[in-house]
């Protein structure tokens, strides 16, 4: 994952580069490169957002917006989400974070990144507002980027997805057609809280006065939090799974399928199955190429989404919703790169992701030999990871990318000896890469995962890779560790 180098700023006479760009946001502080901060509102003062988009005249209310938080799968329901109002043939921003390998990745127009000179040009226009408001942050300036650029190219709608919590996010100073919570779970604990309750309060906060809310399914102790905001607010809930229900149809290595109707129907659809009669004149079916049971539950979530936005932004037909489901891309969640042998890019960085992960395997590639490319952030919890992945792997490359929270792979190796699993370490992923393809043979899996930004390296290592593969230039059959 690329990523401009820190250190002292020294301003271009000329306007911006790309690089120039990156080196000025990077000169500002970024928590998510830090180990550890004080996550409070002293520090993420969503006072100083206010001023500084005041300056630049209020750019995030000049279309609708749809905001979603959440632990996992927010960046899957944001992607569905833009994809199918694009489908709709409005025109879209979407803001995300973090990136996997290219910066202009978080800021897209139309589905795609911005240009680098466009990020250049933008950034390069923020400086002198920038310079009135003290203390601004890396996110804050890009978020204030993002909202700037849809009001310049005239979006209809813009899909922000929250970068950590939701509360005290840059992103929460927005007034959303909908609030969207996806699958909530334990990540961040050490800012966002030890339980669920506490993380749910923390997602739970861009929840606003009268505006609609949809959540994917949740933890009991979680979705009382969220129940209880909506109430205090006023804001209407959907969740799914209660209001609406789902069924998958078929999934293979191409995509999948699924049913999905509104509670009210529940009794019609019971009849129907009751019968063994054909549930597809009766609901909505909708397919997805995104992998995994889970990317089900997001769909569903994304649906809902749409439908409760109706009221106060974007409307989408049933045609554009199939469509823009169907054509969906998401990168590094059970990505499948290659085949014989087989190579799957995941960017699984936490327990329930993790499991979420291992249930994908046994799914999709049941009987089949696992060797597992692992990196993660220092502040995650790596032996509760590896406690959910080992029973499918047969052996660790533990590695790490350049992000400073990394972990030592010595530490993960370690680990996963612990457990039973052996292990060996590389320093960057390009010579895990090298080292996993190696080890297996085409019925076997390199599977990577653990973290956003090994699977960002993964990718950007990987055209490369491919490259020897084709040109022989790789192991035709596994060698033995």
């Amino acid at each position: 994952m690329r990523r401009a180098s820190e250190g002292c700023y020294n301003p271009p006479v000329e306007k911006f580069t790309y690089q120039q760009a990156l080196d000025y946001l990077y000169s500002f502080i970024d928590y998510s490169l830090q180990r550890t901060y004080q996550y409070s509102s002293h520090t993420f003062d969503l006072g100083r957002m206010h001023a500084f988009l005041s300056l630049l005249g209020d750019p995030h209310r000049r279309y609708a917006v749809l905001h979603v938080a959440g632990t996992k799968g927010k960046g899957s329901v944001s992607a569905m989400l833009e994809s199918v109002l694009r489908a709709e043939g409005l025109r879209t921003g979407f803001y995300t974070s973090p990136h996997l390998i290219d910066f202009c990745e978080r800021i897209r127009l139309g589905g795609d990144p911005i240009p680098h000179e466009r990020l250049a040009e933008l950034v390069d226009s923020l400086r002198a507002q920038v310079e009135k408001v003290p203390g601004l942050t890396t996110f804050e300036i890009t978020t204030a980027a993002a909202f700037l650029l849809f009001r310049e190219e005239c979006v209809d709608v813009a899909v922000a997805e929250v970068g950590l919590g939701g509360r005290l996010d840059a992103t929460n100073v927005v007034s959303p057609a909908v609030s969207v919570i996806t699958s909530l779970s334990y990540d961040h604990t050490h800012l966002l809280g030890n339980t669920l309750a506490e993380i749910a309060r923390e997602k739970a906060g861009i929840i606003k006065p009268d505006v609609p809310v949809v959540s994917s399914p949740q933890e009991g102790e979680a979705m009382k939090v969220i129940l209880d905001i909506c109430g205090e607010r006023n804001a209407p809930l959907t969740l799914v799974g209660r209001d609406w229900h789902f069924a998958p149809e078929r999934h293979d290595l191409e995509g999948q399928s699924f049913f999905l109707w509104p509670a009210e129907e529940q009794a019609e659809v019971d009849a129907t199955l009751a019968r063994g009669g054909d549930l597809s004149p009766m609901t909505h079916r909708y397919e997805i190429p995104l992998l995994g049971y889970h990317q089900i539950i997001n769909a569903a979530t994304a649906v809902a989404a749409l439908h409760a936005a109706r009221s106060r932004g974007p409307s989408v037909s049933e045609e554009a919703v199939r469509a823009g489901l169907r054509s969906v891309r998401w990168e590094g969640r059970f990505q499948i790169l290659h085949r014989r042998p087989w190579v799957v890019v995941d960017s699984a960085h936490n327990v329930d992701s993790a499991r979420r992960l291992r249930i994908a395997l046994e799914d999709y590639f049941a009987s089949r030999r696992v060797v597992m490319i692992f990196g993660a952030s220092d502040d995650k919890d790596i032996a509760g990871m590896l406690d959910e992945l080992l029973p499918r792997i047969s052996r660790v490359i533990a590695t790490k990318s350049t992000h400073p929270r990394a972990a030592a792979p010595e530490k993960i190796a370690a680990l996963a000896r612990e457990r039973g699993c052996p292990a060996e370490t590389f320093p960057d992923p390009r010579p895990a890469l090298e080292r996993g393809l190696a080890l297996i043979g085409p019925d076997d899996i390199l599977l990577t995962a653990g973290s956003l930004f090994v699977a960002g390296a993964a990718l950007e290592e990987w055209p490369a890779m491919k490259e020897k593969i084709s040109a022989g230039k790789m192991p035709a059959k596994r060698m033995e560790p």
